[in-house]
């Protein structure tokens, strides 16, 4: 097994998708009890505080919404785990991944639990999509 250049920091955020907004917004933020962070109405995009780590919620009747794609089926409304790393080495981690075979995406700026940082997405086995963030 070879060096993995970052200690895992625990889930940053996770992502899903919403059908109903409202109705989304109601559970996690009013009977969860996840205030809003932060809303970026021209994505549709909510971002809730879960205890350090974030829940979004994205409006399929949002920018961002249409741009996934069709609303998901039944039992599948994640879009993308998000766990924290540290160091974020971008460049040690693509090589790390790209040494298993794993294609990933190049690293981006983006709004997470502690705000804006690093982070690089790839797909798990499953074609599930994770997202390894760093700190701002």
């Amino acid at each position: 097994m070879t060096d993995i250049p970052y200690r895992l920091g625990g889930v940053d955020h996770v992502v899903i998708r919403a059908r109903d907004i409202d109705a989304m917004l109601g559970f996690y933020r009013d009977v969860l009890g996840c205030p809003v962070a932060k809303h970026n109405a021209p994505l549709g995009l909510w971002h809730l505080d879960a205890g350090g780590s974030m829940i979004d919620l994205v409006d399929m009747a949002g920018k961002l919404g249409a741009a996934g794609g069709p609303p998901p089926g039944p039992g599948r409304n994640v879009d993308h785990v998000a766990i924290r790393v540290e160091p974020f080495d971008a460049e040690a981690i693509l090589a790390h991944f790209a040494a298993h075979g794993i294609a990933a995406e190049a690293p981006a700026t983006r709004f997470g639990a502690e705000g804006d940082g690093p982070s690089i997405y790839l797909r798990d086995p499953e074609g599930n999509g994770v997202e390894l963030k760093g700190r701002g």
